[in-house]
């Protein structure tokens, strides 16, 4: 497959000039944000960061407080949705039809890999809406095969629904004559784990298919070492703890 070279156009790149400190900024102020694991990182490098995806709240905290500006694969239906729509376009988010072969899209995801970038992806293809994990799509066990690049397993703590409600809660006591500290600001944790480098499939037809899906899930087991047991879902008993 010939590799074009990738760019990202000036007014993307102006807007996650400004985009990126706003949104870490708002996390701040309504939650207590704690990264771990930080020097996991692979500056500089082309690797896939995948993600535990609760809510809407799991994307723009990952992408503001990592270390560099990531490429972001999102669900195309959100396009559509008010507010959500705009801040995915704004940052150039590349939608994606969830469940859909896109050879289109798997090129550019191997262009923005091979120009040495990092790509974000969430291999549950969706919010679970409870902490519970649900299976990995095999999409991202097809990208490792093509791209032959590390995954960086990231779990996402804090980051349920009601995460507004709760932050909410907390500001509206707290100004309140009756505070007695009765709620606590929220706490969100990104926990980075260390990457993992898969081998090359030698296998052909289902057995190829099916060596794609146990990579995918073998990275939610190691996202899952990185999470509490009630996030584990169908996970549970799998979990992969960081050595």
């Amino acid at each position: 497959m010939q590799v074009k070279e990738y760019s990202i156009p000036l007014h993307i790149q102006s807007n996650r000039i400004f985009l990126r400190p706003v949104i870490r900024t708002l996390f701040h102020i309504l939650g207590r944000v704690r990264v771990f694991g930080a020097e996991n990182v692979l500056l500089g490098k082309p690797y896939v960061i995948a993600i535990n995806h609760i809510s809407i709240f799991d994307p723009p905290l990952a992408v503001s407080f990592w270390p560099e500006q990531p490429e972001v694969i999102g669900a195309a239906d959100v396009f559509s949705k008010k507010g959500q729509g705009q801040l995915l376009t704004m940052y150039g988010v590349i939608p994606v039809h969830r469940g859909d072969y896109d050879r289109a899209l798997l090129e550019k995801i191997l262009v923005i890999l091979k120009s040495g970038r990092p790509l974000l992806l969430a291999p549950e293809g969706g919010r679970s809406h409870v902490p519970a994990m649900r299976r990995a799509m095999p999409g991202i066990g097809y990208i490792i095969e093509h791209a032959q690049v590390p995954v960086l397993p990231v779990g996402l703590v804090g980051t349920t629904d009601d995460f507004w409600q709760r932050s909410k809660l907390y500001f509206r006591n707290r100004v309140g004559t009756m505070w007695q500290g009765r709620y606590e600001r929220p706490e969100l944790e990104m926990r980075i784990g260390k990457p993992i480098q898969f081998p090359l499939i030698t296998k052909k037809g289902a057995e190829r298919r099916e060596a794609r899906q146990q990579n995918a899930d073998l990275v939610m087991r190691y996202i899952a070492g990185l999470l509490p047991e009630e996030y584990h879902g169908v996970y549970a008993g799998q979990a992969i703890s960081p050595a």
